[in-house]
């Protein structure tokens, strides 16, 4: 079984109580439906932006909205494009996990299919060896654990995880800390290692009560004392098997720690502060036709094209490609999304106007 070596300092400590202090406020904020998506939504946003851009994404905080809210394209950002949207659907998953009780290795091989690869598969672990180097010299900032010695070491931390989740022995923010630190360590894939240990962290978090209603992100910590989250990583000797093995954590978790401390405590005011939408001066906004079939909605749930298209009295196939442009644009949302019986409900954001009038 793995077992860190870490000390819990007075700062460790210290910023474990606000983060409870935090949580409790924020589990108890009176938030509205509409409030509450429109947070997780930004939360969502800047984890993608933040998390990406750490490993060297060039799209900006406004294009990464463009690219995932409106399914905008920016000229010779491809790739960046293609980074945002896999990341995106990784935190998806994330959400789709948080309802389970464990973690299982292949949820961690599908986080890293989804988050580097774009595929919902789980990956398998690299099959040679891999070097950190810095990049201005060249020089060897660490070398992981052989190949060879990743299945083992993977299945260690997820039997860890599992246990300490379940003992609840120590804080869940430390037992995140930790399973990013070790993850990152064993360093199992070629790439994308570090968007997927920060993604363990969060799925952590979320399946064990701190997912504080899926309103902060700590990739923005992370991104803005990013050389500090380099070097709290790097502890101990530059080879695994020389060094980092046996390495104390300390520093790490309390990067980790007080970073969830000051994340936590900002959306805390964020939310604190936000707004209950203006329902009126939404449905301004809408066009007649969305006018039109917000008056469908009223009388169901969901609906499918073919709804619209007798409710609006246009063919099928207009039908079709209003309700994609809609679903892009976010007025709606697909509620099932198969080809056959493929439905549609209202976007977060407006079902609140069906309590008007």
């Amino acid at each position: 079984m793995y077992h860190p070596k870490y000390s819990l300092t007075p700062r460790i400590t210290k910023a474990l109580m606000a983060i409870e202090a935090s949580k409790t406020a924020i589990d108890l904020l009176p938030v509205n439906v509409e409030m509450l998506q429109s947070l997780r939504e930004s939360a969502k946003l800047a984890a993608t932006h933040y998390s990406t851009g750490i490993e060297g994404n060039r799209l900006s905080q406004e294009e990464v909205r463009e690219v995932l809210v409106y399914n905008a394209k920016i000229a010779n950002r491809e790739r960046d494009e293609t980074e945002v949207r896999n990341y995106y659907r990784a935190l998806d998953f994330v959400e789709e996990l948080s309802g389970y009780p464990t973690i299982r290795e292949t949820d961690i091989q599908q986080l890293h299919g989804l988050a580097y690869e774009g595929k919902s598969m789980p990956t398998g672990y690299r099959d040679g060896q891999n070097v950190i180097r810095e990049s201005k010299s060249g020089h060897i900032v660490y070398m992981p654990p052989e190949a060879k010695d990743v299945p083992a070491l993977m299945l260690e931390l997820v039997e860890w995880i599992s246990v300490e989740t379940r003992d609840q022995r120590m804080p869940i923010p430390i037992i995140a800390a930790i399973a990013h630190y070790q993850f990152a360590t064993i360093h199992p894939y070629f790439d994308g290692n570090g968007r997927t240990a920060r993604l363990l962290a969060t799925l952590i978090l979320h399946q064990n009560g701190y997912g504080l209603k899926g309103i902060y992100s700590l990739d923005k910590y992370y991104a803005d004392h990013l050389q500090s989250y380099y070097s709290a990583l790097t502890v101990g000797h530059h080879n695994y098997y020389f060094g980092r093995v046996d390495a104390d954590i300390t520093g790490f978790m309390e990067y980790f720690c007080v970073g969830m401390a000051e994340a936590v405590a900002s959306v805390q005011t964020q939310a604190q502060q936000a707004k209950p939408f203006d329902h009126h001066a939404t449905l301004r906004l809408l066009s007649a036709t969305q006018k039109l079939a917000l008056e469908l909605f009223r009388v169901q749930a969901e609906v499918k094209s073919i709804d619209l298209a007798e409710h609006l009295q246009i063919n099928a196939r207009a039908a079709r490609d209003l309700a994609k442009n809609w679903a892009d644009q976010g007025f709606l949302e697909v509620a099932n999304a198969s080809n056959r019986a493929r439905s549609y409900q209202l976007g977060g954001r407006y079902r609140g106007l069906l309590k008007e009038g």
